[in-house]
């Protein structure tokens, strides 16, 4: 990208999201970005079903999505507005959580939408403020730190 739209964009789909970012079945946990500006914010869904693998050992008779995941759906979120715009080729690495707050369970059935901010960035390294919420109500934030590796 040669020069940088820093408009509003419309989302885009799964397969727009596997060619952005490595992480594929089972470990792809954002299924669509609704709307996303360079540099700022990008707000995507994850659709939670009970299909995922993680509930056949997580409270299965009561199944709870584990909050390391909504943490990993987040920071992927991160990625998708950071480091694929710069450098497609780039890894980007989850470093670091602050401040996390786990506000409600997520089950089978509910939308997650994520929703994350570009806060700063020094070095190679990025702050964000990220909030997960179904039907308008908190199931977690915090504040996550990531790093890029140009693409060999």
């Amino acid at each position: 990208m040669s020069e940088k739209n820093t408009e509003l964009q419309a989302g885009y789909d799964v397969n727009e999201i596997m060619r952005r970012i490595p992480h594929r079945y089972p470990f792809l946990l954002v299924d669509r970005v609704v709307e996303w500006k360079y540099d700022d914010y990008l707000i995507a869904v994850k659709n939670v079903s009970m299909n995922e693998q993680f509930f056949t050992g997580h409270f299965p008779h009561s199944p709870v999505m584990p909050g390391v995941l909504i943490m990993e759906s987040l920071a992927q979120a991160c990625a998708l507005l950071w480091v694929q715009e710069r450098d497609p080729e780039a890894m980007f690495y989850f470093v670091g959580m602050e401040d996390v707050r786990f506000k409600r369970p997520v089950v089978p059935g509910d939308q997650l939408i994520l929703e994350v901010k570009l806060n700063r960035v020094i070095r190679g390294f990025a702050k964000f403020d990220v909030k997960a919420t179904v039907d308008g109500e908190v199931a977690a934030q915090a504040h996550l730190m990531c790093a890029y590796r140009k693409g060999e």
